[in-house]
């Protein structure tokens, strides 16, 4: 079975994603971070589920979705994952990515 890390960023991202929502229901909130964890998890059934992120020229480099996040994600080995961050399909990826 494969091995998920949440990188710092990706935690960061979850706990922005909750603040933000918890705005309006904190239940909700609750919620929503639990199906991005839980979509995570379907990963460790398979690495290749997720598709090569078309901004980045990097096929370790992948995603998966829940509703409007993305969920993005490096192969380190056919074993080890690591969750690089979650974002908002509305916004500029490639703002976030860019040094």
């Amino acid at each position: 079975m494969v091995q998920i890390k949440w990188l710092k960023s990706a935690k960061i991202d979850l706990k922005e994603i909750y603040d933000f929502i918890s705005l309006d229901s904190k239940r909700y909130a609750k919620h929503q971070v639990e199906k991005i964890q839980n979509k995570v998890s379907i990963l460790k059934n398979g690495i290749l589920i997720g598709k090569q992120v078309s901004e980045i020229d990097d096929e370790k480099i992948r995603e998966i979705f829940e509703g409007n996040y993305r969920i993005i994600y490096r192969i380190i080995s056919k074993d080890e994952i690591h969750i690089l961050l979650i974002h908002h399909g509305a916004k500029d990826l490639l703002r976030r990515i860019k040094p």
